[in-house]
């Protein structure tokens, strides 16, 4: 899947919903270290575990941030 980031520095996040887990996570543009991270945390994760852990988070007074911006992506994701 490949959504669209809205309020961040990364452009897009591409991932794969597989049978209720993520995987495959790749952030396009944002801070290189910490959107890796992030993929890295949630491989294997289940995917409502990885909306309520990363949802709402902020960066820098934003309203969004990476994490927030794949909790929405995901959500978009198991909606389909």
């Amino acid at each position: 899947m490949e959504y669209t980031t809205k309020g961040t520095c990364s452009k897009k996040i591409l991932f794969e919903v597989e049978g209720g887990k993520v995987h495959n996570v790749q952030f396009v543009g944002g801070c290189n270290g910490n959107t890796q991270g992030v993929a890295r945390l949630v491989e294997g994760m289940d995917v409502n575990e990885a909306i309520s852990r990363m949802k709402g988070i902020d960066c820098n007074g934003r309203g969004t941030s990476c994490p927030d911006q794949l909790a929405k992506a995901l959500e978009q994701a198991i909606q389909k």
